[in-house]
């Protein structure tokens, strides 16, 4: 057989195996930065999408439900029908404007109402009937083919503020980051905390509370982790999950807490 003949195969082959197309991200993976987004509904995103939240952002890309990679349109994650504007595309803007060099590539991975016992492995959601931990990194290897993982941003904790969950949460949060990194060989890759919504119309619990310090604590007591606060940040009507111009704005502190975090290792060195 000519071999342009089979080296054409073998590129198709390539590109079936990792859902991409040759036109969708550069040769050089070291250009490509990737982010996980992980954690439930306020990571997923529950915001009102407009026209301008679907239009393409230059060097953003999302990996879609079936592996694919395309221009980062709201919604980006696929575990609810009510999936909406969150935080990860803001989040990229800022970085890729940083930038000029890379391009993002965002993994969506979220599931809404996921408590942290279902990000261990093997461990299943009913609500998105999906397998959290395991999609996760699944769907990370997978992405991992065309870039380096820069960053893995988490907002979640309203599934686990409840009495017995809230005492171990801390302990199961330290070892999914561990884990995450172990598995990804990512040991250094930064891993940014949201706060949870502080909305007066719902003051928090005891058990909030508790699940709230796991993540302020988390700069001090984990290596290359930042802690995103969610000050003046309003809801959308529900009380539990944000509008859409707070998740822009969270999406701008999240990145924010990055750069910062990037800047402190590279002074290190």
């Amino acid at each position: 057989m000519n071999r342009s003949i089979v080296l054409a195969l073998f590129l198709a082959l390539s590109l079936a195996v990792t859902g991409l197309r040759a036109d969708d991200l550069p040769a050089d993976t070291s250009k490509v930065h990737l982010f996980l987004l992980v954690g439930q509904s306020n990571m997923a995103g529950r915001g009102q999408v407009t026209d301008e939240d679907r239009k393409p952002i230059p060097r953003i890309f999302m990996l879609t439900k079936s592996g694919e990679w395309k221009p980062a349109g709201a919604p980006l994650h696929f575990d609810k029908s009510s999936a909406g504007v969150g935080i990860g595309r803001e989040f990229a803007k800022q970085i890729a404007e940083a930038d000029p060099t890379i391009t993002i590539g965002l993994i969506p991975c979220a599931a809404g109402g996921s408590p942290i016992s279902t990000w261990e492995p093997g461990g299943y959601h009913g609500q998105t009937t999906s397998h959290p931990y395991d999609d996760t990194i699944r769907r990370a290897k997978l992405a991992m083919k065309s870039g380096v993982l820069k960053g893995i941003l988490w907002h979640q904790g309203e599934s686990d503020s409840k009495l017995e969950l809230a005492a171990v949460y801390e302990t199961k949060l330290h070892e999914l980051i561990a884990r995450l990194r172990k598995e990804l060989n990512a040991e250094s890759v930064p891993f940014i905390a949201g706060q949870m919504g502080q909305f007066k119309e719902r003051p928090w619990s005891e058990d909030k509370k508790r699940v709230d310090q796991a993540h302020r604590d988390i700069a001090e007591k984990v290596k290359h982790a930042a802690f995103v606060n969610s000050d003046g940040l309003s809801h959308k009507g529900d009380q539990v999950h944000f509008d859409s111009q707070s998740y822009r704005e969270f999406g701008r502190r999240y990145a924010t807490a990055f750069q910062k975090l990037v800047e402190h290792s590279s002074d290190k060195k």
